[in-house]
């Protein structure tokens, strides 16, 4: 196992902040902008919520994920950038005429407060130690395969766009600087490859500040069941596991209690202004966490940058919204395949290059297929099933990885 990252405490921030931060940083604001704000926005007509009901929804999730991200990032000096669940948000979504708004809120506010608790008990870290970090690679790789899949599918359909964005990449890993990171000149080249492929237009860009609406709030019994319980697992068991289960992979000493009572505690202040509750973001784990953020002790200073952001994405979502409108997708989905490349290498390297091979080759491939069962993603039983078949088929070597012999 790698030896475990503790970044000073007392160093300052201005001498870790980089380039390769900068661009990391970049490129996951650009990802929550035009990548999860749509979903939102999607969501929210399915459960027939008005403007300033979607305006509030909006602006609380991403103000308390930016507040909470750069408490831990700079606090503990690690990347931890916190966001919302998508999978959640989701099965939100289907629950639509099912449960009300109200009950959906009321169920919210009572997995968040089940989730501070739970982190409180130390359930969260227990939880971290128990599940073998083979597994929880095998997962997490098949997880965000697909971004990868969906760069060379968008770089074929936009050889222009997509391309250029690549052809940066690739240029910044030839040239192999730190100054000069690859991110960096992706979403530069593809920019260019934007305003030069297409015609210039008027954007009209429309801001207002967010509306602040309070929703009623109603419990019940069934909700809890049906709801308030599977947001936990997505957030305590799928989200904080990938997230934070690749962060260790990384050599970071992860303080899960804290970040788990964090997670809790935003959920709360979501479900108080209609919001969805909070997680360890997968994706932006994967872009602000990754070797090509810099190096490990600075990366923190990439999730800094995002959560900064972020602060502008909650105060102008409408703004935001309005002017990645004219960017390309396959822009946007390029530049999220690019910067997840690197982790998607640690992630194999980390499966694939030690003991409990077999599990993680399960978890990789219940992963990467696209399910959902009893309202759950592939990725929760991926983990599951990766599990098992290490305990039924690599009995020798699960024990020796619960015995600390890994």
């Amino acid at each position: 196992m790698e030896a475990e990252i503790k970044a000073p405490a007392a160093r300052p921030f201005a001498r870790d902040f980089n380039a390769a931060a900068l661009w990391a940083g970049l490129t996951a604001f650009i990802w929550f902008a035009s990548g999860m704000v749509p979903l939102q926005i999607a969501v929210s007509g399915q459960l027939g919520l008005g403007a300033a009901q979607t305006s509030s929804w909006i602006f609380i999730v991403w103000a308390s994920a930016a507040a909470s991200s750069l408490a831990l990032s700079l606090y503990y000096r690690q990347p931890i950038p916190i966001t919302w669940t998508i999978p959640g948000l989701v099965y939100m979504g289907t629950l639509a005429g099912h449960y009300s708004f109200a009950e959906l809120t009321g169920a919210n506010l009572m997995a968040g407060v089940l989730i501070v608790g739970l982190g409180l008990a130390g359930v969260g870290g227990r939880i971290m130690d128990w599940l073998p970090l083979p597994i929880v690679m095998g997962m997490f790789a098949g997880s965000i395969l697909e971004y990868v899949v969906r760069m060379v599918q968008a770089t074929v359909e936009d050889a222009v766009v997509g391309g250029a964005t690549v052809a940066g990449y690739l240029a910044g890993r030839m040239i192999g600087r730190p100054r000069v990171p690859a991110m960096g000149l992706a979403v530069l080249f593809g920019a260019a490859a934007i305003f030069l492929a297409r015609e210039a237009r008027q954007v009209r860009v429309a801001w207002e500040l967010p509306a602040l609406v309070v929703p009623e709030i109603h419990f019940t019994l069934s909700a809890f069941a049906a709801v308030s319980l599977p947001m936990v697992v997505l957030s305590m068991v799928l989200g904080n596991v990938q997230g934070l289960g690749f962060l260790r992979a990384q050599g970071y000493r992860v303080p899960v209690k804290p970040v788990t009572v964090f997670v809790g505690l935003g959920s709360v202040v979501n479900a108080l202004l209609g919001g969805c509750p909070a997680i360890v973001g997968r994706t932006a784990v994967a872009i602000v966490a990754a070797p090509d953020a810099g190096p490990p002790s600075g990366r923190y200073a990439a999730s800094a940058t995002a959560a900064l952001l972020t602060l502008v994405l909650a105060l102008a979502a409408s703004a935001v919204t309005s002017f990645l409108g004219w960017v390309p997708r396959q822009y946007v989905v390029a530049l999220a395949g690019l910067a997840i490349l690197s982790s998607l290498q640690e992630a194999f390297e980390k499966a694939f290059g030690g003991r409990l091979r077999f599990g993680a080759l399960v978890a990789f491939a219940v992963a990467v297929t696209p399910f959902s069962f009893a309202g759950i993603t592939s990725a929760f039983w991926a983990v599951l099933a990766g599990f098992a078949v290490s305990v039924l088929a690599e009995r020798g070597e699960m024990r020796d990885y619960w015995l600390g012999k890994h």
